[in-house]
């Protein structure tokens, strides 16, 4: 698992996509994460992990500026991120809320293209840049035959796939999406992975998700964050963070981690009061 050590301004740049030093985030006077010293590896899937309550959303707002620190630092690709400007933030770090929701009428070709905002000016309006990256947004998300159709006549996995080309449409290296999986049944659930998977493959995105199924999270996930009311309680390969212990300190509930029959990852079996006869 991650520790921080001294390290140089370069070895952060070339190493991580994302850190924070001492970050405290909070609500009014309500503190959510407090001192966090935090790494996301460049180029791999990061996955946050933990409970509800303890900070994950909040994390994915401060790391994307959407919270001002109350204090502490959060760097993006090495620099401060509080002395960027928002246009330069949004060309390197795509932000997916959860449950987004869009004007109504709104078509899929024209919620893709707000992803280009950060490229426009006032002596620079719509280009044929623009209009290549969201078609090709729109390809790599298998949406360009739904370009045309109402966000609101959609299914839950299309419209994901949607949102996702949206901020492909951005093309930052770096995406931020809470709980992309949400209300979605399986077969879309895996859909929207595996869509982040390929491009994590093919184009070396670095992506941070919040997830809720730990068995998700440690297949689709290079790297694994357990937080708990928060704070970092393991960071690492999926294989060093899911242990029963951790389970049982962060989540609260006895548990069995086995190997995954199909993709050889740590596989969480939670033990509730109906168990199998002996």
């Amino acid at each position: 698992m991650h520790r921080y050590s001294s390290e140089t301004t370069q070895q952060i740049e070339t190493t991580y996509a994302l850190t924070t030093r001492k970050l405290t985030l909070a609500y009014d006077q309500t503190i959510i994460i407090q001192g966090l010293d935090l790494a996301i590896p460049t180029g791999q899937i990061t996955a946050l992990v933990g409970p509800n309550g303890c900070g994950k959303s909040t994390l994915l707002k401060g790391l994307g500026r959407l919270i001002k620190p109350q204090s502490g630092v959060v760097y993006l690709n090495g620099e401060a991120i509080a002395h960027q400007s928002t246009k330069a933030i949004a060309r390197q770090l795509g932000l997916l809320p959860q449950s987004p929701v869009a004007p109504e009428g709104l078509t899929v070709r024209e919620l893709v293209a707000q992803g280009r905002y950060p490229y426009q000016t006032w002596l620079q309006q719509w280009s044929k840049a623009d209009e290549l990256a969201v078609e090709e947004a729109l390809v790599t998300t298998e949406m360009r035959e739904l370009g045309d159709r109402s966000l609101d006549t959609l299914s839950g996995g299309q419209r994901q796939r949607a949102w996702i080309a949206m901020t492909l449409a951005q093309e930052t290296e770096i995406l931020l999406l809470d709980e992309p999986t949400t209300f979605l049944d399986l077969a879309h659930q895996i859909e929207v992975l595996d869509l982040l998977y390929d491009l994590n493959q093919s184009q070396q995105r670095t992506i941070v998700m919040v997830l809720h199924d730990l068995n998700q999270a440690c297949r689709y996930a290079d790297n694994l964050i357990a937080l708990q009311s928060g704070s970092v309680y393991a960071q690492g390969i999926p294989s060093k963070v899911m242990t029963a212990e951790m389970v049982q300190d962060v989540f609260g509930i006895d548990s069995r981690i086995i190997s995954d029959p199909v993709s050889r990852t740590p596989m969480c079996i939670p033990i509730g009061r109906k168990v199998a006869p002996l």
